[in-house]
């Protein structure tokens, strides 16, 4: 589903800057590329990459690829409505709910990713690759996925009574 970020209060944080070499007859290029998330700490968070020759237009740039990206997360209780696993090319992530009090537990861009779409309880385990960029997507993919006992209840036409029976 498409959020429309204009009607959002969102904070962004960038995740991680790589600067990039092209190496040509004349010498060296230097370009930087810059993942950030973005989020209104309210069930909204995106990702978006920017390259550029200079950091602040590709920390800019981000930003504009993240809003476009936006997903709705679910949250239950300040955490997630059950665990998942979100994959993305060899990132993978396992996202478990925790009880109240507990707070964010996840490894670096994970951590963000979770903060900045307003969980406040939550549990993350990184595995496979531990590229910031596969990380990221993959938790995105994780919470992307999630889905209420409510949603699920609607889908199958029933109640959530039957449902959690």
């Amino acid at each position: 589903m498409r959020v429309d970020p204009s009607t959002l209060d969102l904070k962004e944080k960038v995740v991680y800057i790589n600067r990039v070499t092209k190496v040509v007859k004349g010498g060296r290029n230097f370009r930087f590329s810059a993942l950030v998330v973005v989020g209104d700490e309210n069930g909204h968070v995106g990702v978006g990459m920017g390259k550029s020759i200079e950091i602040p237009e590709a920390i800019k740039k981000g930003i504009e690829d993240a809003k476009k990206h936006l997903v709705s997360v679910a949250i239950v209780e300040n955490t997630v409505p059950h665990e998942i696993y979100g994959k993305f090319g060899t990132g993978k992530v396992l996202i478990m709910p925790a009880k109240e009090g507990t707070g964010v537990i996840a490894g670096g861009p994970a951590r963000s990713v979770l903060e900045l779409a307003g969980l406040k309880d939550v549990r993350a385990k990184s595995l496979g690759s531990n590229n910031p960029k596969n990380m990221v997507n993959a938790t995105i993919n994780g919470l992307a996925n999630l889905r209420t006992a409510e949603d699920i209840a609607k889908l199958r036409g029933k109640t959530v009574e039957e449902i959690l029976g």
